[in-house]
């Protein structure tokens, strides 16, 4: 039996999870996290489905989407810096509601962007992004510490390729007034609503957006509050993990200093390729030659069948319960996911495939070896090393190399590559994390395989990583 959460007032529905079959919570939990967290980026991506064309940042050749994204994204890995404490000691009676204070945080701040002007946006998205980088965390709270975490954890992990995908297509539609048209079907408030919205301007887009979803997240911060702690059982199969000083993360560094230069070098170039993908797929898509009158949901088709593609190979590697076995399988799918970059390309320039199949292709391989790092990876490097401490120190040092990486390449893309298309630089780009990150990533395999020392440990704690990223 689960463990009811003191902070919360049980209601009939918590009750009954607190005794319901695993099969029903999991179902529960999955529905919760996934809808709280695809919810939250109504708030952090749609300003991405917007061009901005013409527009460059305070007169210099950075072009003003490119200013914009990289404001969000140092907000965004500066909340993950402030997360690493403020996550990990906030209390069960606060996760609620601070959960809704952050994302109604960010929401303000897309008013503040919605009516400052130009020079002044880049840093009303920093703020944006600066509440929404804790969220990962605490939606966290809810499903670490269980047998079945690493099963919650990819279905959390998945709902940021959905929801990239239809928010942004959310987002276009306002603009092009489908939204409005939709809302004009309603009976009584449809023709005022719908006439009230009309064709929503690119900078007014994003706030419009997150009131759309709000209502969705708090359904799911909802939900979120009735999951029972961590049952009884649960607690006595978990793997431990402790806080680490300062001297523990120095030594951390010195014994695995060598294969974490290769997994951050991989993750370096991965972050920064995931994050072009996902914030320009609306101009890669349009230069591809798939317009928007006549591919209205493209972005969400192509993120939905990538969805289905990590489901399947998170499920495959959910079943190996020895670390270092599902550690040589955790490196074979992300080796195979960027070859898989270079292969798709392969068949897109010899028109084997069309340009959705090669997006979906592109963004297959670049989640099947994203969403490791921030699922699972170094939970089961520090399982199968013997290793003290938490992953989550290991997922930070990746995490902060990785945002590194992409700010730099947006920049080197406006300032190096001006003249380059996006799509251009995008195929460049493909076949450079093929090679590099592959070839980081066999290598780290081997370093780390070659440490691990669980061939004959008892894998009582195996099942339920603990660790998880305040992503």
């Amino acid at each position: 039996m689960n463990v009811p959460d003191p902070a919360v007032r049980r209601g009939p529905f918590a009750r009954w999870l607190e005794s319901a079959p695993q099969p029903y919570f999991v179902l529960v939990a999955v529905v919760a996290a996934f809808s709280t967290y695809f919810a939250m980026y109504a708030f952090r991506k749609p300003f991405a489905a917007a061009k901005f064309e013409g527009l460059h940042f305070l007169g210099t050749e950075v072009g003003l989407k490119t200013a914009l994204v990289i404001g969000q994204i140092v907000g965004y890995a500066l909340s993950k810096y402030v997360g690493i404490k403020f996550c990990s000691e906030i209390t069960p009676a606060r996760r609620a509601r601070t959960l809704v204070a952050l994302v109604l945080a960010s929401e303000l701040a897309l008013l503040l962007f919605a009516v400052l002007p130009d020079p002044l946006k880049v840093g009303a998205l920093f703020l944006n992004g600066l509440p929404l980088g804790m969220v990962w965390g605490l939606v966290v709270w809810y499903l670490e510490g269980r047998r079945t975490s690493e099963i919650l954890m990819a279905g959390l992990a998945c709902s940021f390729i959905v929801a990239s995908g239809v928010t942004k297509d959310f987002g276009r539609a306002l603009m092009a007034g489908s939204i409005a048209e939709q809302w004009t079907h309603l009976p009584l408030v449809g023709p005022l609503v719908g006439g009230a919205l009309g064709k929503v301007p690119e900078f007014w887009m994003p706030f419009v957006t997150g009131l759309h979803f709000l209502p969705v997240f708090l359904g799911g911060v909802w939900l979120l509050t009735q999951l029972p702690q961590p049952s009884a059982a649960d607690v006595a199969v978990r793997a431990p993990r402790t806080p680490m000083s300062g001297s523990q993360r120095l030594a951390f560094l010195r014994r695995f200093g060598p294969g974490m230069v290769l997994l951050c070098t991989a993750y370096f170039f991965l972050t920064a390729y995931r994050d072009f993908r996902d914030n320009y797929q609306v101009e890669i898509f349009d230069e591809l030659g798939y317009k928007y009158a006549d591919h209205k949901v493209i972005i969400s088709q192509a993120e939905t069948l990538v969805t289905a593609g990590v489901i399947v190979a998170m499920a495959f590697l959910n079943a190996f319960h020895r670390n270092r076995d599902a550690l040589r399988v955790a490196f074979a799918i992300m080796t195979a996911g960027l070859l898989l970059l270079g292969a798709s390309t392969l068949l897109f320039r010899a028109h084997v495939i069309t340009g959705f199949w090669w997006m979906t292709l592109t963004g297959l391989g670049s989640y099947l070896a994203y969403v490791p790092f921030n699922a699972m990876l170094f939970e089961r490097i520090m399982a199968a090393t013997r290793a003290a401490g938490t992953a989550v120190f290991a997922i930070y040092v990746s995490d902060a190399v990785g945002y590194t990486g992409s700010v730099g390449v947006q920049l080197f893309k406006d300032l190096a590559r001006g003249t380059m298309t996006r799509l251009g630089f995008f195929e460049g780009f493909t076949w450079l994390l093929c090679l590099v990150g592959s070839l980081c990533l066999v290598a780290a395999a081997v370093y780390f395989l070659r440490l691990s020392r669980d061939a004959d440990a008892p894998q009582s704690g195996i099942e339920n990583p603990t660790s998880a990223p305040c992503h």
